[in-house]
């Protein structure tokens, strides 16, 4: 991969725009700059007739005032909420009830009497109520998904707030009218049940422990900078005592368009894109930004300790604080972190520590922010370890480091995977923009940050060392995260929120506007995969070729018509190899020459399938296949390594005993299919004991003897055809018989798991009837009406109207493969005390089906629009195939559902709902603090049981 020089030049387009572009760039990215400042990112990707487009502002958290944080992130969930034109019956009697609802937020912040304070609140929640009848609520996202448009979302971090879409590109002039009159002002209606969801999503992150490491570390590393003194959330004294004011105050000194950017990238025209962008966003004003008085750390001159607890895993995770990025010293940290951990390939970490399984699991990391920035590593020591003692071997690596004692290799291999990685993240529509916009948010140039692969290149083995040297002193930040109780949570009662009018069959003037107007329809094109997909023989071998038309990367799939079903053991055997070594190559050794060619492996285990994957440069690719067969043939058993394999498998699942997120999988898993299930039918702590090593490398060894086919998405199919003959061997070795496990029915039955958390975590499944591949259409409409997104019935009412939950869903889910029953889910997170009225409202929202026509037309004509502008392309072309195969289809089967799509009737889908819904019984898990749980409200779901983890788990 040769190095370029970008160099920016300007243009005039034939409009007379000027605009910048880069020479030499690939993409052709086009830099515009309206006279009020707003910056335009455009770039062409013909894939499919869509735009993804990210509206980034140049402001997050680390701008929040002091006495009120979170504010910046409480101000992205409003800007959903539509304006003075969008989701209101009547604005101007609205506007008076939401003046004064503001006036009493400012009482309440300034009161410091409780009860005066709830008397206050109160007052706030009934003029809320009133308000509420001339509110639409979700208005926004109506029409957002009118458009056809996916990915609708936003987040807030540090320095940075950006609102994400992806769009059909015959759309593009309403979606512009939609997003100008968003950034145009704001509207904070539904405050406070908006509010009362913040604090919901508040209440998950304290359950999540990373966070919780995290804001202790970022803490400690920035003690006076809003990177570490102002999380995103914000504090909870001041999410409970928001002010309207401050919010509006916000929005009009930072989202101005000289702070903002808008990135396109997609099916456009350059020419027609920008007219219409200028049309309508170059008519807001520019503002001068608030003045800022950068604030300068001091150096940290000793190390800093804290300690976190909470029930899972302990850790350790050590951070040195470095410069913007972009600098210098950003840089050399990032290569050092490479150095360190190159994505679990040849890094030191990842060959002393992983590899060799001296810890559970260590990788270091860099993370450059808009000012600073720090360097981190985590390690998870063994439960015979103490932290000190992974913190001890954490430093080791490092004075590695410091003496030079990596390989000459390295240095430039990192450098070509950088190049290589960049080069897969630029190649989709969403990887661009996403590139683009991140440069907008840290202050860079385009051209700086494609010249950046220049200076890491520049950077020499001495360079490092020196940095090293210098760089890690005895001036870090260590967290201890210890197992134990957390006992910094905050267990907050339910305020009382009276239920909001939702006004679901309310339009505003807006919206009909929009729904009026028409476009031109974009034509749904169905792929013949006949005709895209050339197959031919290597002996007894299928061969598939889907020609790679946008840049050098390759990937090799071989596919094994088996899996875990055939043989349980086949996924740890994949396992034990990576740990396993050849005469010609120590694993270690095996793990650098995968990374010196840049080839990466992957080894997929489903119950019916086996992948073995290769992707790289494809001059690389033959290398990469004898390499692979190579260690699969010649594989060395090692009894020794083996045995230190199983403890580290068996310390894993102990890990997994001790996080929620796993034990509520296990625990759905559980409900779902019982005590026997593919989950729970894992190979024993006596069988991996007792085994040799060479059940497992003998698997290993004979898997090309048994039949599979092969997958090839490059270039050059003559080239590859002419090598790849010599790696394949005649079929010799018959398929196991695949294992049954039951899906037994479900029949409302209810299972609890105790585990320290501040929310309850409620999931319901249901066993429905056989797949049936003429729902599909149905299901798709269903979930879009019904069950899931912003707009969905389901959020409406349990999010928006009663602020019960931050997320709230019912998703059905059509089996992959035929003969095999779909499922019903819902889900619901929520406080122990809404417990009930969630579980009662999900309920009478399930009794029934609700009619709401416009709300179904809307959901049928997203889909449609959805499925018009996607585009089969790359190597989906051949999995799609492999997927619909499962389901007896040949063909591309989005035509056959766009088509149901087209003559579907809320009555048919009524139908649907009565015969396939309706009917099912669902078995619930629930997870949290048992002395939270309200057994009067369980028993009324069902036959209670409180199981164990090892219940669950099945070890």
């Amino acid at each position: 991969m040769t190095n370029k020089r970008y160099i920016e030049t300007t243009y005039k387009d034939n409009n007379n725009n000027e605009y910048i572009t880069i020479s030499n760039d690939e993409n052709k990215v086009r830099i515009y700059t309206l006279k009020n400042g707003l910056k335009i990112f455009l770039a062409q990707n013909f894939d499919a007739p869509r735009i993804q487009t990210y509206i980034p502002v140049r402001t997050g958290s680390n701008n929040d005032p002091s006495d009120n944080t979170g504010l910046a992130h409480y101000l992205e969930h409003m800007m959903f909420k539509g304006t003075s034109k969008i989701g209101t019956q009547n604005w101007e009697q609205e506007k008076v009830l939401l003046d004064r609802i503001s006036d009493l937020y400012e009482q309440h912040k300034a009161e410091a009497d409780a009860s005066r304070k709830k008397e206050i609140y109160k007052k706030i929640d009934e003029i809320s109520q009133e308000a509420s009848q001339f509110a639409i609520p979700n208005e926004y996202d109506k029409i957002i998904s009118s458009l056809g448009a996916t990915g609708t979302n936003a987040h807030t971090w540090f320095d940075e707030t950006v609102y994400k879409n992806n769009i059909p590109n015959n759309e593009l002039e309403k979606w512009l009218k939609v997003e100008k009159e968003r950034f145009s002002e704001i509207v904070l209606r539904l405050f406070h049940t908006e509010l009362e969801s913040v604090y919901e999503e508040f209440n998950r992150a304290q359950d999540n422990d990373s966070r919780l490491v995290n804001y202790e570390l970022m803490d400690a590393l920035f003690p006076t900078h809003p990177n570490g003194q102002q999380t995103t959330l914000g504090k909870p004294e001041h999410l409970k005592n928001p002010s309207m004011k401050a919010i509006h105050k916000y929005f009009d000194e930072y989202y101005v368009p000289n702070n903002y950017a808008m990135v396109l990238v997609g099916d456009l025209d350059f020419e027609n894109t920008i007219q219409l962008i200028d049309q309508y966003f170059g008519t807001i004003p520019y503002r001068e930004l608030p003045e800022k008085t950068a604030i300068v750390e001091k150096p940290l001159t000793g190390i800093i300790k804290r300690t976190v607890n909470s029930p899972t895993t302990p850790r350790v995770q050590l951070a040195w604080r470095t410069d913007d990025y972009g600098s210098r010293e950003a840089m050399l940290a990032d290569i050092v972190a490479n150095i360190l951990s190159n994505r679990g390939e040849a890094g030191l970490l990842d060959l002393n520590i992983n590899q060799t399984q001296k810890m559970l699991w260590a990788q270091a990391f860099s993370v450059g922010l808009r000012q600073y920035g720090y360097f981190s590593i985590v390690a998870v020591p063994k439960e015979n370890q103490t932290l000190d003692e992974a913190r001890d071997m954490i430093l080791e690596q490092i004075e590695l480091l410091k003496r030079g004692e990596f390989p000459d290799w390295m240095l430039p291999a990192i450098i070509n995977d950088f190049k290589l990685q960049r080069m897969k993240g630029l190649e989709t529509a969403d990887g661009l923009a996403t590139n683009l916009y991140d440069t907008y948010i840290k202050g860079r140039t385009w051209e700086e940050e494609l010249n950046e692969m220049d200076q890491y290149a520049a950077i020499t083995r001495e360079d490092v060392i020196a940095f090293s040297n210098a760089f890690f002193q005895e001036n870090y930040v260590i967290v201890y995260k210890e197992k134990g109780i957390n006992d910094k949570l905050l267990r907050v009662d339910n305020p009382g929120i009276t239920p909001v009018k939702i006004n679901r069959d309310a339009q505003s003037d807006f919206l009909k506007q929009i729904l009026a107007e028409k476009t031109t329809d974009i034509r749904p094109e169905f792929i013949d995969y006949g005709k895209e997909i050339q197959t031919g023989l290597v002996k007894d071998k299928k061969i598939s070729f889907v020609k790679n038309k946008h840049n050098e990367i390759a990937q090799v799939h071989f596919i094994f018509p088996f899996g875990a079903d055939n043989d349980r053991d086949l996924g740890v055997s994949a396992q034990v190899l990576q740990y396993m070594g050849t005469d010609a190559f120590s694993p270690e050794d095996l793990k650098k020459e995968f990374f010196k060619i840049g080839v990466s492996n992957d080894f997929k285990t489903t119950s019916n399938q086996l992948t073995i994957s290769l992707s790289g440069l494809e001059e690389n690719i033959e290398k990469g296949i004898a390499l692979l067969q190579h260690w699969m043939h010649e594989v060395r058993p090692d009894q020794e390594i083996y045995n230190q394999f199983v403890e580290t498998v068996l310390e894993n699942r102990a890990a997994a005993k001790k996080d929620k997120n796993r034990i509520m999988t296990a625990l759905t898993n559980y409900t779902k299919f019982g005590k026997f299930s593919r989950f729970t039918d894992i190979i024993s702590e006596e069988e991996l004991k007792s085994s040799r090593v060479e059940v497992f490398t003998d698997r290993i060894k004979n898997l090309f003897r048994y039949p599979y086919q092969i997958f090839f998405y490059g270039k050059n199919i003559g080239s590859f055809n002419g090598y790849i003959q010599k790696y394949v061997e005649e079929t010799s070795l018959e398929i196991p018989e695949a294992k049954d496990y039951p899906e037994p029915e479900t029949n409302g039955s209810v299972y609890f798991t105790d585990y320290d958390m501040v929310q309850m975590e409620m999931t319901k499944v249901g066993k429905g009837r056989p797949v049936n591949t003429d729902n599909f259409g149905k299901v798709n409409v269903f979930n879009e009406y019904f069950g899931r997104g912003l707009s969905s019935i389901v959020f409406q009412e349990i999010r928006e109207s009663k602020s019960l939950a931050y997320s709230a869903y019912v998703s059905y889910a059509a089996n992959a493969e035929l003969g095999h029953p779909d499922y019903v889910t819902t889900y619901i997170g929520t406080q122990p005390d809404k417990l009930q009225l969630a579980v009662d409202t999900m309920s009478e929202l399930m009794a029934e089906l609700p009619e709401v026509p416009i709300q179904f037309e809307n959901a049928k004509n997203s889909a449609l629009k959805q499925i018009a502008s996607t585009r089969v392309t790359r190597t989906n072309t051949f999995f799609n195939t492999l997927r619909l195969k499962k389901l007896g289809v040949y063909h591309d089967f989005r035509k056959d559902i766009y088509e149901q799509i087209q003559n579907l009737s809320f009555e048919d889908l009524k139908q649907f709902y009565q015969t396939e819904i309706k009917p099912v019984h669902f078995n619930t898990a629930i997870i949290g603090k048992k002395e939270n749980l309200n057994r009067e409200t369980v028993d009324q779901m069902g036959s209670f049981t409180e199981v164990s983890l090892e219940d669950i788990f099945g070890h």
